[in-house]
C-alpha cells in the first residue's frame, strides 16, 4: 500500500464496519479543521471563542484536537459565532 487512500480501500473491503469508522472520522477532521481554519483567519484564539460559546477553553482545545466527538448542540454553538453553518447534503 502506497497510500492513504489505498490503505482505506484495503480496510474497507476486509472490514466494512472499520471501514465506516475511517470515514466518519474524516468527516468529523474536515469539520474541525474548517471551524480552526476560520477561528484564525478572524483572529480569535481558544479562549476568545470558548467565552463567546459560554464554555470552557479545555473544551474547545479537545475538540480542536480530536481527543473529544462534539455533540450537535455543542458544534452548532461553536459555529455561530464563527459565522459558519453546517449543512447536510446527500450522497
Amino acid at each position: 500500500m502506497r497510500t492513504w487512500d489505498d490503505y482505506k480501500e484495503y480496510v474497507k473491503q476486509i472490514d466494512p464496519d472499520a471501514g465506516k469508522e475511517i470515514d466518519e472520522a474524516e468527516c468529523l477532521a474536515a469539520i474541525i479543521s474548517k471551524m480552526i481554519e476560520q477561528r484564525n483567519i478572524l483572529g480569535l484564539t481558544q479562549r476568545q471563542l470558548a467565552e463567546m460559546c459560554d464554555m470552557p477553553q479545555s473544551s474547545v482545545a479537545r475538540i480542536e484536537a480530536l481527543r473529544t466527538t462534539p455533540n450537535i448542540d455543542t458544534l452548532l454553538k461553536i459555529m455561530k459565532p464563527l459565522g459558519l453553518r453546517l449543512t447536510v447534503s446527500k450522497i
